[in-house]
């Protein structure tokens, strides 16, 4: 039977930033995905903030044209403009940068598994403390051995349950078309509709970039037909955009936890990265940033407990502690879900039109808070440490597909 120190399950942003971390540390990693092409089916916008941008080095040629300027409509279309002298948005061609990540994973040596599905995971309480997990691929089930199981597998996470760890239980959905040709003479902009008709608990929009337009709609689903929402909304956007030569290249949609950062996401067998552990804002439902930071504390944890064995190194990936950040968003997403009347989002849009008032919605789209936080160390024992594991030696071998 095949052995890993590492076996990632899901190969979105978490599950592939975590896996280049670790594989560039020394770690033997399976990186194993239900998809066949990781440029099918993407699931997110890919909105990067600001800090995300300043913090991360993300391929320019994954990137569309920056961001500045926020337009905020509310149900009667009133609008609030937002500018800021920072760059503050950029859209992430997603599947172009999974792709290249991925490559990134193979050349340090992970091991890369398509078109495979995770089909549970069993503890054998032997000295070896491994865990045996089950892969199916081809209808062909195979069973490799485990130091450590890594759940990147999306806001309804199998492996979460099968390691006894907390699962998310609330979230919204969204859908939204990726369009090319729309004609647009304005800058870029990111156009943001406060509609609880048509996106109960959440928000619609039209992302403008100059390259691409999303155009998309997100809610709780037991109040809406997300598909049927986002074919009324494109039809109102099209009395404002030009949509008469565009072309839709993708359609997008998925889940969104948005109950914060979930309290037990690791144990002794694995850990939680990503929509899987909750490391979305409740509030903006953004993951992106928080999830690169919180597979950087991930990696940096697991490369700890395989070289040490001691469970303390677990003991600073708790959700736990990181949930404390989330107390104010936590209390504005309760807000947001029992606001159900237009009259009141109109009311509460006029407000935020005022001073000082007009600063809450600056904070919201332009503040460089974050969730998690999660630096704990300095860059350099990091990578000191993945030196370490290197040199020590993790049984590496070249990476392939299996």
């Amino acid at each position: 039977m095949e052995s890993f120190d590492v076996v990632v399950v899901g190969a979105g942003l978490a599950g592939l930033q975590l896996t280049r971390l670790l594989a560039r540390g020394g770690a033997r990693v399976l990186l194993a995905d239900r998809k066949n092409s990781l440029e099918d089916s993407v699931h997110t916008t890919g909105i990067f903030v600001r800090r995300t941008l300043e913090d991360f080095d993300l391929p320019r040629d994954c990137l569309g044209p920056a961001v500045r300027r926020v337009r905020l409509y509310s149900p009667a279309r009133r609008a609030q403009e937002l500018e800021s002298e920072h760059e503050e948005f950029r859209v992430g061609r997603m599947g172009r940068l999974y792709a290249r990540m991925l490559e990134e994973c193979i050349d340090a040596r992970a091991v890369w598994s398509p078109a495979t599905r995770y089909a549970g995971s069993e503890f054998k309480g032997d000295d070896s403390g491994d865990t045996e997990v089950l892969l199916e691929r081809a209808g062909v089930t195979r069973r490799v051995k485990a130091r450590f199981v890594v759940g990147a597998d999306g806001a309804r996470s199998r492996v979460a349950r099968d390691l006894g760890l907390d699962e998310n239980r609330e979230w919204i959905v969204g859908v939204e078309d990726v369009l090319r040709g729309v004609a647009t003479a304005s800058e870029p902009c990111f156009h943001c509709f406060l509609d609880p008709r048509l996106a109960p608990g959440y928000l619609a929009w039209v992302v403008c970039d100059g390259e691409e337009t999303h155009v998309g709609v997100g809610g709780y689903a037991d109040r809406f037909d997300p598909a049927r929402a986002l074919e009324e909304f494109r039809a109102e956007m099209s009395r404002t955009f030009d949509f008469t030569r565009a072309r839709r290249v993708e359609r997008r949609g998925g889940r969104i936890p948005v109950g914060g950062v979930l309290k037990r996401i690791a144990c002794g067998r694995g850990l939680l990265v990503g929509d899987a552990a909750g490391a979305v804002s409740p509030l903006t439902a953004g993951g992106l940033d928080p999830c690169m930071r919180l597979s950087g504390l991930a990696a940096e944890v697991i490369a700890d407990y395989l070289k040490t064995g001691d469970a303390a190194a677990l003991a600073r990936y708790s959700g736990a502690r990181f949930r404390a950040r989330f107390v104010s968003r936590l209390w504005m997403r309760r807000t947001l879900s029992s606001v159900n009347s237009s009259l009141l989002v109109e009311a509460g849009c006029a407000v935020m039109r005022r001073a000082p008032f007009r600063n809450l919605a600056r904070h919201v789209f332009f503040g460089r808070g974050s969730f998690p936080d999660v630096a704990t160390h300095r860059r350099a024992a990091w990578l000191g440490l993945l030196s370490r594991a290197g040199r020590s030696g993790f049984n590496s071998r070249p990476g392939t597909n299996v």
